[in-house]
């Protein structure tokens, strides 16, 4: 049943047109909401603040790669 979720994906992006911007906003965000948490656990491990610029400034393009490869 996963894999025809996937291929649903593929061919939604492939076919509609705007749909690979929706794809990239999905996962930047994704990125986005699992690097603040990780960083949210480390403030509080060490009881320094965070910010979400230091947040998005630790965000490669690696790490979307493979985020992307994940969501599909």
């Amino acid at each position: 049943m996963f894999w025809l979720w996937r291929m649903l994906l593929v061919v939604a992006v492939a076919l509609v047109p705007g749909a690979f911007v929706l794809l990239l906003a999905y996962i930047s965000l994704r990125t986005l909401r699992a690097s603040w948490q990780q960083a949210q656990v480390q403030a509080q491990a060490s009881g320094t603040p965070v910010s979400l610029r230091s947040v998005v400034a630790t965000v490669d393009l690696k790490e979307l790669v493979r985020q992307a490869r994940a969501a599909l």
